[in-house]
C-alpha cells in the first residue's frame, strides 16, 4: 500500500463505511473462483483484509482471470514476463484488465478505479467488479467458466417477441385494464350527505 497518514474526522467515517462494505466470505468465493478459472500458479493471497489488494494489486492475477474467459487466440491483455515493479506500470495492467472488463460487458457502474485497488482505498468496489464478471461469465455459458456456477447469480436475459402484422392490430382494438373501466358504475342512488339547508 502506498504510505499514508491515519485519517482523521470526516476522511476517517468515510474510509470506515467504505470498510464496513467489505465482506470477507465473499473474498473468499472470489479467491475459489479465480484459482479454478486461472488455475493453482496463481497462488493464493494471505489470509486476511491486506493479503487479497497485494494479491492483486500488480494485475497480473486480474489479466490472467479475463484472458480466460476467452478463447485461446483472441486474449484481450498481454500479460508481461516477468510481473511489473514499477508503479505505473502495475496501474497500466490494471487499467488493461478493467478495459478487457467493460469489453467483456461489465457495466461502468459496477467497475472500480485503479486506484481503489492499488491503494486499497475500496476493496468493496473491487469485489463488486469481480462479482459482475463472474455473474457474465456464468450466465454467458460458453464453456469458458470454470468453477461452481453457484458462486454467482445469472444475469436476465433479453426474451425477443415477434408479433404478426395481424397480431398488432387486433392489439389495437384492446382497452387495457390501465385505461380503466366502466362496466356496471353509475351515480344512480348516490347521495352525498344532507342537503344544503337554507334557513330564511
Amino acid at each position: 500500500m502506498a504510505n499514508k497518514g491515519p485519517a482523521y474526522g470526516m476522511s476517517r467515517d468515510v474510509q470506515a463505511k467504505i470498510e464496513k462494505k467489505y465482506d470477507d466470505e465473499l473474498e473468499d468465493r472470489l479467491v475459489e473462483w479465480i484459482v479454478a478459472q486461472c488455475g493453482a500458479a496463481v497462488g493464493r493471497p494471505e489470509r486476511g483484509r491486506l493479503g487479497f489488494p497485494v494479491w492483486l494489486k500488480n494485475g497480473i492475477v486480474l489479466s490472467r482471470l479475463v484472458n480466460s474467459l476467452y478463447p485461446d487466440g483472441s486474449k484481450p491483455v498481454k500479460i508481461p514476463d516477468s510481473p511489473p515493479t514499477m508503479v505505473f506500470k502495475q496501474m497500466e495492467q490494471i487499467a488493461q484488465f478493467l478495459k478487457a472488463a467493460e469489453d467483456y460487458g461489465v457495466v461502468k457502474t459496477d467497475m472500480f478505479q485503479t486506484v481503489d485497488l492499488f491503494e486499497a482505498k475500496d476493496m468493496a468496489a473491487v469485489q463488486r467488479t469481480l462479482m459482475a464478471l463472474g455473474s457474465l461469465a456464468v450466465t454467458k455459458n460458453d464453456g469458458h467458466y470454470h468453477g461452481d456456477p453457484n458462486w454467482f447469480m445469472k444475469k436476465a436475459q433479453e426474451h425477443k417477441r415477434e408479433f404478426t402484422e395481424s397480431q398488432l392490430k387486433e392489439g389495437k382494438n384492446v382497452i387495457g385494464l390501465q385505461m380503466g373501466s366502466n362496466k356496471g358504475a353509475s351515480q344512480a342512488g348516490m347521495s352525498y350527505g344532507r342537503p344544503r339547508q337554507i334557513i330564511s
